[in-house]
């Protein structure tokens, strides 16, 4: 069989990498259509994934559209030349319209309510949608759901083993890791959506606790950019399993670090099915929304986390459970 894959996010390359390779040593041909954002195209090298770049993301909405119309005529051209029996992939707009035209079934994993403008142009061209079973919305009769997070794909046990060896990148002498995300909001999902609103605060105040490490998506002040990490993308999940406390924008890395047995904190005024879950059925996250209190709740939870003795081990105990 032969299988076209679409990954338009970090977040995709790892849900699908093993996949893709599982497909490939069970005699599959797979190619991966891919649109760059941030580290997507270093990864796909560095895990050796079949994969041809058909553009990069765009930070504005006029932008988007004119790389979209791109993106479709090139994932036409490669489709016609692969010809492949199934497009798998997430939500995006060149896979589902490219495969109606071909008449090739289409599937979606999809677990991002608020997407809605790129569900509206891409749903309707897609055969079957997988979500988790958290999901809060109803695709109708295409609608498939599980019971877990896509996050499991690549951090269950059986395909993730913890590197201490990440540590050797961190100061010696500091004896709790905070890693903190700030995303750009430029995503078509993030309109009026916003996380913190004094980063430069957030970060004095965690500092007392231990070593700040910041992930950003968002162009960081001269102040802020002494924070950033700096180990190599691939490790990152290793980081964040040794990591003693997350606080950030992005609801992926919540959801990550949750399954990885660390306390967890997403600051976001838009939520999801998944981080709601993970908090209101497995306590492995926090979620603030309220515009009006989120930074302030969420900066209290984070010190009362990073003050306890036991929440490492306690998060180890309900990541067992869960």
């Amino acid at each position: 069989m032969k299988i076209l894959v679409g990954v338009a996010h970090p977040k995709h390359v790892h849900i699908f990498k093993n996949f893709t390779k599982i497909m490939i040593e069970k005699g599959h041909d797979v190619r991966i259509v891919a649109v760059d954002k941030e580290v997507t195209e270093h990864l796909l090298r560095q895990y050796n994934l079949p994969y041809i770049l058909i553009g990069k993301n765009q930070p504005t909405l006029p932008r988007k559209c004119i790389s979209m119309i791109k993106r479709e005529l090139l994932t036409l051209k490669i489709a016609k030349k692969f010809n492949p029996d199934i497009f798998v992939g997430r939500a995006l707009p060149e896979l589902a319209h490219v495969s109606a035209i071909m008449k090739k079934p289409f599937i979606v994993f999809e677990d991002t309510e608020i997407a809605r403008t790129v569900h509206k142009i891409t749903m309707p061209f897609s055969d079957y949608i997988v979500t988790p079973l958290c999901y809060q919305g109803d695709f109708g009769r295409k609608h498939i759901r599980f019971n877990g997070y896509f996050e499991l794909a690549y951090l269950h046990p059986n395909y993730f083993k913890p590197d201490p060896s990440v540590l050797d990148y961190l100061e010696s002498g500091r004896d709790k890791i905070i890693i903190v995300r700030f995303v750009s909001w430029k995503a078509c999902h993030d309109v009026n959506d916003y996380g913190f609103t004094n980063k430069e605060n957030i970060i004095k105040c965690l500092e007392q606790y231990g070593q700040v490490l910041i992930t950003s998506e968002a162009e960081l002040s001269e102040d802020l950019e002494k924070y950033k990490i700096t180990i190599p993308p691939e490790k990152i999940h290793h980081l964040l399993y040794f990591a003693d406390l997350y606080i950030g924008e992005s609801a992926t890395i919540a959801a990550e670090c949750a399954v990885l047995g660390t306390p967890s904190i997403f600051v976001s005024t838009s939520r999801r099915g998944y981080t709601d879950e993970l908090e209101s059925k497995y306590g492995l996250i926090y979620n603030f929304s309220n515009p009006k209190t989120m930074q302030k709740s969420a900066l209290e939870k984070a010190v009362e986390l990073l003050v306890s003795r036991s929440a490492k081990r306690e998060w180890k105990k309900r990541e067992q459970k869960y």
